[in-house]
């Protein structure tokens, strides 16, 4: 009953990382903005990090099943 709420969170972060990181990575391969008015380094990688911990936090939802 409770692994309903884990799978459905597991899959949430998981999508929204993956999507996070390659839209980021498609950005920087085309050498666009990340974040209109940031720094291009500092906004990759904030955006990057926060992909990396959205795909991890994931991946542990559905570990934990």
């Amino acid at each position: 009953m409770e692994s309903g709420p884990a799978i459905f969170a597991g899959v949430v972060f998981a999508l929204f990382g993956g999507a996070l990181l390659a839209w980021t990575g498609t950005r920087v391969r085309r050498r666009e903005p990340v974040a209109h008015g940031v720094n291009q380094v500092a906004s990759a990688t904030l955006a990057s990090v926060a992909g990396t911990a959205a795909l991890a936090l994931g991946v542990y939802c559905l570990t934990r099943l």
